[in-house]
């Protein structure tokens, strides 16, 4: 969720957040990539099963192979809980170690992990054709997750020689996942105690414009106007050199204006969104305080971090690569886009006022986009996305959501506690997107979700207790059921 919340997911699963995202998740999908390229796994060992790729058809009997992981080593046998790790819009390698290694431990758990349909290797198609991808939405999702949770306790049934026992079930997702958390325990309430629904963007939004306002408002006065300012010089360097302003920031391969501007805004949220601020506002604010270019620092900042620490490719950017219908490592992005101009928009345009993006970032380079990627026909349905699942005001129960005060998807979240549904938000500094499970920075990846970068470490253990003592009374409350 830069939305392409996917890409940076991509990165966190592969610095490593997806997850893993999550692109819902800014982060482009080949950040997210990366990211679950990297040792720091609790297991990579890959496990299979047979999935039904038509859940919603009585005729059609076809499957397709879904990629799954396990953790056993804190299960306590045989009635310990199991904690389900959804994986989000990116290839999911692994289960990261990350804070649900120290609740697994704490609760005696097993975790599983199920990657989400068509991402990484569960691929039910040879190819990524529009017409391919009917069967890719967040409903069809929902119901793989349901009949692997069966599939696997059964299975653990077999081993353990028993029939007709359930263990307490938890599920937990950040970003887009974390949506899909909060939608399973709406929609399957009988099969999982409880949701951890962390940075959950359960609300689809059309024109999101408050995405925009919030990186101003957590760059803070001074970083914001810089980047006003070097959105303006860049705009005015398109018009009379586009060429030469492109090449200063290695992207010339993206022809499309909208595509350059919508990866330098990008570029921006991501420092935001996953906790290093400073990496793009002090350089910023210096420049510009001692009468440099703008546009060069910014471009600095952009090759060195962006796209060198954080590893982003300026190809996700571009919708020449967005239509190539190959299933490869890269097809997360195409993925991630149909998601968005089908289901749930995210359109991060610019505000009317005050924006930090270009506003040539509009409701119509996205729809274009939907167009010219996926062809005539291609709308998000947000309207029937909240209808289907309440947005923020989701009629659910014991899903417990958390957020970062400096993330700009928590507008997307539900940000208020209603009854059996706490709230909370974790207000630091670097305090952004899944900051409860992946500690500061959130990416790249803190083991076990170190919380001691971040601003305020009070902040972030104190919700994590909260959380525990959530998930404590859900668990004994399903455990008090199943005993009566």
């Amino acid at each position: 969720m830069t939305m392409r919340l996917s890409s940076i997911a991509l990165w966190l699963s592969s610095l490593l957040i997806l997850s893993t995202v999550s692109y819902v998740f800014s982060a482009p999908r080949s950040l997210l990539q990366r990211l679950s390229e990297s040792n720091k796994y609790l297991t990579t060992e890959e496990l299979w099963f047979n999935q039904i790729l038509d859940h919603y058809s009585p005729h059609d009997h076809r499957q397709f192979k879904q990629r799954y992981y396990e953790f056993l080593e804190y299960f306590r046998v045989p009635d310990g809980p199991i904690f389900l790790k959804i994986c989000g819009e990116s290839s999911c390698n692994g289960i990261a170690n990350d804070y649900l290694n120290v609740l697994a431990k704490k609760f005696g758990a097993a975790i599983v992990s199920l990657e989400h349909r068509y991402y990484g290797k569960s691929t039910p198609f040879k190819s990524t054709e529009t017409k391919n991808l009917r069967y890719l939405s967040s409903k069809q999702a929902l119901f793989d997750l349901a009949v692997f949770r069966q599939h696997f306790q059964e299975s653990l049934n077999l081993k353990l020689n028993r029939t007709n026992v359930e263990n307490p079930w938890f599920v937990f997702g950040i970003s887009y996942s974390g949506a899909l958390s909060a939608w399973f325990r709406l929609k399957f309430p009988h099969l999982t105690c409880g949701s951890l629904a962390s940075s959950a963007v359960v609300h689809a939004v059309y024109n999101f414009t408050e995405f925009d306002q919030q990186i101003g408002e957590s760059a803070g006065a001074e970083c914001k106007a810089a980047l006003q300012e070097s959105t303006r010089l860049v705009e005015e360097r398109l018009a009379s050199n586009r060429n030469a302003v492109k090449t200063l920031f290695d992207a010339a391969q993206l022809e499309i204006d909208g595509d350059f501007l919508y990866f330098l805004a990008d570029a921006a949220v991501t420092a935001f969104q996953y906790g290093n601020p400073d990496k793009l506002c002090s350089p910023l604010v210096e420049a510009k305080k001692a009468g440099k270019d703008l546009v060069e620092a910014y471009a600095k900042y952009v090759k060195e971090c962006y796209m060198g620490s954080f590893g982003v490719s300026v190809q996700t950017y571009n919708q020449k690569n967005l239509k190539d219908t190959a299933v490869t490592e890269n097809s997360s992005d195409r993925l991630w886009w149909f998601q968005v101009c089908t289901e749930v928009a995210y359109f991060q345009v610019a505000p009317s006022n005050d924006s930090i993006r270009s506003s040539k970032v509009d409701t119509r380079y996205h729809l274009d986009l939907c167009k010219n990627v996926f062809g005539e026909g291609i709308y998000p349905e947000v309207d029937v996305t909240n209808i289907y699942y309440g947005g923020t005001k989701i009629a659910g129960s014991k899903i417990v959501f958390t957020n970062g005060s400096q993330d700009p998807w928590r507008h997307a979240s539900k940000q208020f506690s209603s009854s059996d549904m706490p709230s909370y938000v974790i207000t630091c500094h670097n305090c952004g997107h899944g900051t409860d499970m992946r500690g500061c920075p959130q990416a790249p990846l803190s083991l076990e979700g170190n919380a001691q970068n971040c601003s305020s470490p009070e902040a972030v253990h104190k919700v994590r207790q909260q959380v525990i003592e959530q998930i404590d009374l859900w668990l004994s409350e399903c455990h008090a059921s199943d005993v009566k």
